[in-house]
């Protein structure tokens, strides 16, 4: 038994708010192989009908995303929509500036809505407000959603889609702050049009989900600022304000990277002040919810994987392998997510396969789990329900970034059986501890069951060669002894503990 000893109190009577399904979303975008060769390969031994990829499939259904954002990112500041419909031996080959690519266009609306009803997910739809305006994305709306006798939607049904795709949940544009975005717009120009685009769309159906861009990152010089002269502009006419971030190590510092969860914290607690600060401003009832639409691990100053040809068609761009220290940060953060989930109610894992992805692939190859896989899978599967208040307790270590840190970062999810699921990461990458979940206040104690993801190399990957390296394991160190369930948990380690009742 470790001497380092971690407790946990729940009450199924006292609640923060029940998990809503947009919260295990992720993102397919037009960059590097996400989308030719990941979940689009016709050639592939495996692909069905449309040309998706039957073993990717099979891994998005084990993974269990609810909800899919779509083209971009970047790409869509420059996309024009009307190219990848109809025809494909008609569809225009345009070059990406955001990625500095070729793009083919074989992949396009039609075929995003077949890959979201055979993945079974919801699609989330992104706008190009950076080189295009309100009138292209009325005219998007149109041919998605509206039945049919006018010209978009005709065209649609030519194009074999009879009925409308009814997507609900729209981006409107796409980290607009940012220098490096195509048609970068000032805090009052995106309000402005974002806002203007809001009113149109609602014109056509008030009951659509509409999400403004918010901050590219809390680094952002202009962050808060931003959220709130954005949203002093288009406040009533939105629902969500974007959020975006992606951890790495920086110089060698892990024990800070093992603690990023402390910054999402932060970011996500500027971004709800600032909303709910304008929104007292205006006198309004209404509450604005954060979409965290873009999130991941990204070794965004990588230097291994080499700058593709310009102008190439889907090359190999933003291919991380991740470790056993990255699923656990990542884990870190998706126990933050639901944690926060009375108002973050969406959030996309950016991005789905071969780009910082849970999913990778080779053309005309395999289909494998990275580390990052597990933990998203879990949590998508077990926590589904209503999230607890809870209370903790454990040893701290130092960081250079957040100073002392809890090495204990927890969840506790309880689902309509009456079963509770608790996530939990020991952020301690030296010492294991002993964890004391004070499960009392359930009407009784059945089987209680942990897996958990470690590796005495912290470096671990799954890779092509070896795609099985690192995956969870049972944990046989689980006793019960009067209403207190005892566990060990391994430094530097995910961990999902299955509490059944009696």
């Amino acid at each position: 038994m470790s001497e380092h000893r971690a407790r946990v109190e729940f009450d199924p009577r006292f609640t923060v708010a029940e998990v809503p399904e947009r919260l295990f979303g992720s993102f397919v975008e037009h960059l590097g192989r996400c989308v030719y060769t990941g979940i689009y390969e016709p050639d592939h031994p495996t692909a069905d009908a449309d040309g998706l990829r039957g073993d990717v499939l099979d891994l998005i259904a084990e993974l269990g995303p609810t909800m899919i954002r779509y083209p971009g990112g970047n790409f869509v500041s420059g996309y024009r929509w009307e190219d990848g419909i109809g025809p494909k031996e008609h569809r225009p080959r345009r070059l990406d500036l955001a990625w500095r690519v070729t793009e083919t266009n074989q992949f396009g609306l039609g075929e995003f809505m077949k890959f979201c009803r055979a993945a079974d997910v919801e699609p989330n739809m992104a706008v190009n407000l950076g080189t295009r305006g309100l009138q292209e994305a009325l005219d998007l709306l149109e041919y998605a959603n509206h039945p049919g006798g006018t010209h978009w939607s005709d065209l649609r049904r030519s194009h074999g889609d009879e009925e409308p795709y009814g997507i609900e949940l729209w981006c409107l544009g796409n980290e607009m702050d940012g220098p490096w975005q195509i048609g970068q717009r000032t805090a009052a120009e995106y309000g402005r049009i974002a806002d203007q685009t809001a009113r149109a769309m609602r014109m056509f159906d008030p009951e659509l989900d509409l999400v403004a861009c918010g901050s590219s990152s809390r680094a952002m010089p202009t962050f808060g600022a931003w959220e709130a002269e954005v949203l002093a502009n288009s406040y009533e006419t939105v629902d969500y304000i974007s959020a975006h971030v992606y951890y790495h190590p920086v110089e060698g510092d892990f024990k800070s990277f093992m603690a990023s969860a402390q910054d999402m914290e932060l970011f996500i607690d500027g971004v709800i002040a600032t909303a709910d600060a304008v929104g007292a401003e205006l006198k309004s009832d209404k509450k604005i919810n954060i979409a965290f639409d873009e999130w991941n691990i990204w070794y965004q100053d990588a230097t291994g994987e080499e700058a593709p040809e310009p102008w190439s068609e889907a090359p190999r761009q933003l291919e991380d392998q991740y470790s056993a220290m990255d699923a656990v940060v990542f884990g870190s953060l998706l126990i933050t997510l639901l944690r926060r989930c009375d108002r973050v109610t969406a959030a996309c894992l950016a991005q789905l396969v071969n780009v910082i992805a849970p999913i990778m692939t080779e053309p005309g190859g395999p289909a494998w789990r990275q580390t990052t896989f597990f933990p998203f899978a879990e949590a998508s599967r077990f926590g589904r329900g209503t999230v607890l208040r809870t209370g903790t307790a454990s040893h701290s270590f130092t960081t250079e970034r957040f100073g002392e840190v809890q090495a204990l970062h927890s969840v506790a999810v309880t689902g309509e059986d009456g079963s509770v699921t608790v996530f939990a990461v020991n952020r301690d990458l030296d010492r294991p501890m002993t964890l004391d979940i004070d499960a009392g206040s359930m009407p009784g104690i059945g089987e209680v069951t942990c897996a958990t993801l470690t590796d005495a190399d912290p470096h671990a990957k799954n890779t092509l060669d070896d795609r099985h390296r690192v995956a969870p394991a049972a944990n046989t160190n689980v006793h019960t002894t009067e209403g207190t369930i005892t566990v060990e948990l391994p430094a530097m380690s995910w961990n999902t503990i299955r509490i059944q009742p009696k």
